[in-house]
């Protein structure tokens, strides 16, 4: 019986959780089509992103796109983080790119037709925010199923170099479809590389903790216990709270940068490809590296790491607007950092929490975070208007870097780094 929600009678949770023969080619064959969808959606965003900075040269409106993209997400997370540990986490991500690849579809009609708007744009991107709401949390507690524990940091490690791979394929092929293709033909690119991510799923099967249900047990009592599982742990609810702190300090940044270039720099789709396609080398090289080394101070790691991504953003601000090339050493930087960072983090939170409950708490830092986004984007807006885009990189970059750095005062965080077992357990409570 899960004591903290006595709805759920579970099986036993799955550290060590041994997946059997032939989880190489399983784990593989998943990774590598979810690879292709994840890139085909990143190029499909970055010509989205771009499309919106050529046609209104306006932050509110990339204002508006980022909270499209955020805010269902953040909402809805504790709902998939639910449904994530009800159901059949397969059939969850299966269904969440069927949809996502419609709305494509559907944008794609529009272009063709010429009646594509801007609330358009802002629609689909909200629907596939919300998407990403219920497979996100299906995703990240499926890894743990798919590998022996003791390959979760470098799974963490090999995610990360995806993200890397993710991000310099997709700005530059974004770029590239932008000029060679119209927007129509660039978004079908993303309709092909989800059915190519959906495949394996279908050949394979995700294996779940088994949980049975008593009666009366509902999605609130859900709710409830993956709250608890982090509130009642001192320094999983200092890690959450600190990582809200960061996004909302930083986010706009990211949502931003289309514009910095154009603005600051006077460069185009192609300076914008380049700057996150180098990003994304670095990306890779945070990747590999975590895979590699396998930091055992992963608190440590994680905040040194972020503090760094944080502050070289700031650094990217900076640069004259004829020095872009210092720009882009410093955003290479910072996806080295965030990358060597991000990996330990998800690696943690998969060893503390059972895997049962991993949906939930997953969700609820989805949640967290992408309510943090949003608002970070609502303050950054009236910001800019005072201080101007580069204002808004030198502040958030500082104040984010700040916040990570803050997060050694806490001794309940630090104490992640000693192995643990369950976070439910006296010893890891608030203090």
């Amino acid at each position: 019986m899960d004591p903290l929600n006595p709805g759920d009678q579970l099986s036993p949770p799955a550290h060590g959780y041994d997946p059997g023969p032939g989880w190489q080619r399983r784990f593989w064959s998943i990774f590598g089509g979810q690879a292709l969808s994840l890139i085909g959606s990143a190029m499909t965003q970055f010509v989205l992103l771009w499309w919106i900075t050529d046609t209104t040269g306006s932050a509110a409106a990339l204002g508006v796109a980022g909270v499209a993209a955020l805010l269902p997400q953040a909402l809805l997370s504790p709902l998939g983080g639910i449904l994530a540990d009800r159901y059949s986490r397969r059939a969850i991500m299966i269904t969440a790119d069927v949809i996502s690849a419609a709305c494509m579809l559907v944008l794609i009609s529009l272009f063709a037709s010429g009646g594509l708007q801007l609330w358009h744009v802002y629609t689909m991107m909200a629907v596939r925010s919300a998407m990403q709401a219920v497979q996100t949390p299906a995703a990240g507690a499926s890894t743990a199923m798919l590998v022996p524990a003791s390959f979760l940091p470098r799974a963490a490690g090999l995610n990360q170099t995806l993200q890397g791979i993710m991000t310099v394929a997709a700005a530059p092929l974004g770029a590239l479809a932008i000029s060679v293709l119209p927007l129509g033909a660039a978004l079908g690119i993303d309709v092909v590389t989800a059915l190519l991510g959906i495949a394996p799923l279908l050949r394979y099967a995700v294996p779940q903790p088994r949980v049975t249900r008593l009666a009366g047990a509902g999605v609130l009592s859900d709710f409830r216990a993956g709250v608890n599982v982090v509130w009642r742990d001192a320094g999983l609810r200092r890690l959450y709270l600190l990582l809200g702190a960061v996004v909302l300090a930083v986010m706009p940044t990211f949502t931003l940068t289309p514009l910095l270039v154009k603005t600051h720099f006077g460069g185009g789709a192609g300076q914008v490809a380049l700057m996150e396609g180098l990003s994304g080398v670095g990306m890779i090289a945070g990747g590999v590296l975590v895979a590699a080394l396998n930091p055992r101070r992963p608190v440590v790691t994680i905040l040194l790491s972020f503090a760094a991504s944080c502050l070289t953003v700031a650094l990217t601000a900076l640069a004259p607007g004829d020095a872009f090339w210092l720009a882009v050493v410093w955003w290479v930087v910072s996806g080295v950092t965030f990358s060597f960072g991000n990996a330990p983090m998800t690696a943690l939170l998969q060893r503390v929490i059972p895997n049962e409950l991993q949906g939930r708490a997953l969700s609820l830092l989805n949640m967290v975070m992408g309510l943090a986004g949003p608002v970070g984007l609502a303050l950054a807006a009236p910001l800019g208007e005072w201080i101007g885009v580069r204002g808004v990189f030198m502040v958030g970059g500082v104040l984010s870097g700040a916040a990570a750095l803050a997060g050694f005062l806490s001794p309940a965080l630090r104490r992640l780094d000693a192995p643990v077992g369950p976070p439910s357990g006296e010893a890891s409570r608030a203090r």
